[in-house]
């Protein structure tokens, strides 16, 4: 399918992209475009007018600034995954990348993009709530940080307005206690996962503390469990698995069941990853 007729403008600049934006009420925007080309192509969206960010100097940055790791929207996955401060100040990115999609999609995806499309199957958004990562927004007022834990709304639905623009990702860093985990399990590398998990903690005397585990694949969000966030601390992943309060709905990838089963597998993986680095 070809998608619905849309003008295209060209942002200068993240101050023209806000005025764009507010002059075109559905417009949409493109980065990378991975997933916005398809749904245009398969006219499950259909806006007006795309705005095209990817000539906007600075988005494409990645910097280490006051003990956060801010990554530019524009940053694509490809350039993270082969960059040092994410390898060494982002560890839990750096473990995620290598399983979203392929190689080509990699190449032109967005980290921005990817977090404000919001797509519950989807490994970032995740990996952002389990760091209690921070979204930058800019928008006619200039801009504001919306912490994680409040960013995720819905189905593809985020905390940004309609008139504001993704315009980094800033990130704890990464400190010499700092724990970090990752597993997913899908049909094929690259396919998108039945189900996920991310996770952070923080080294304290043998146990964990401060832990953060971010399911993906099981809701309409990214979900963190909490009561099995504290079983974990506690020192016991059977415990933990127990206090899973999760409950995913059945899907094309697996039933119900399936998923609540798979999350108490890959809990007990993640959990070994970070014990283990302790040692």
């Amino acid at each position: 399918m070809k998608p619905a007729p849309f003008a295209y403008h060209k942002a200068r600049s993240l101050e023209d992209a806000v005025a764009l934006l507010a002059a075109h009420k559905d417009a949409r925007l493109l980065a990378g475009g991975q997933s916005l080309i398809a749904t245009l192509n398969m006219r499950l969206s259909a806006p007006s007018a795309l705005i095209d960010i990817n000539g906007i100097d600075g988005l494409d940055r990645i910097d280490l600034k006051d003990g956060m790791v801010e990554i530019g929207a524009l940053v694509r996955h490809a350039q993270a995954e082969h960059s040092d401060v994410i390898a060494k100040h982002a560890p839990l990115i750096a473990l995620a990348l290598p399983h979203i999609a392929h190689p080509a999609i990699r190449n032109r995806g967005t980290l921005g993009g990817s977090v404000a499309f919001a797509d519950p199957a989807a490994e970032l958004p995740a990996c952002l709530l389990a760091l209690g990562g921070e979204v930058e927004a800019t928008g006619p007022k200039g801009k504001r940080s919306i912490k994680a834990d409040d960013f995720f709304k819905g189905l593809f639905e985020t905390a940004l307005a309609p008139d504001e623009v993704l315009s980094a990702l800033h990130l704890p860093a990464a400190k010499a206690d700092t724990r970090v985990g990752f597993a997913e399990l899908a049909r094929r590398h690259g396919d998108y996962a039945i189900i996920g998990l991310a996770a952070r903690a923080r080294a304290d005397s043998g146990k964990l503390a401060d832990v953060r585990l971010a399911y993906f694949g099981v809701g309409d969000t990214p979900i963190r469990v909490r009561k099995a966030e504290a079983a974990l601390a506690q020192g016991s992943v059977d415990d933990a698995i127990a206090a899973l309060d999760l409950a995913p709905h059945d899907d094309v990838q697996a039933t119900a069941d399936t998923k609540k089963h798979l999350a108490g597998v890959l809990l007990k993986r993640v959990a070994t990853q970070l014990m283990e680095a302790q040692r």
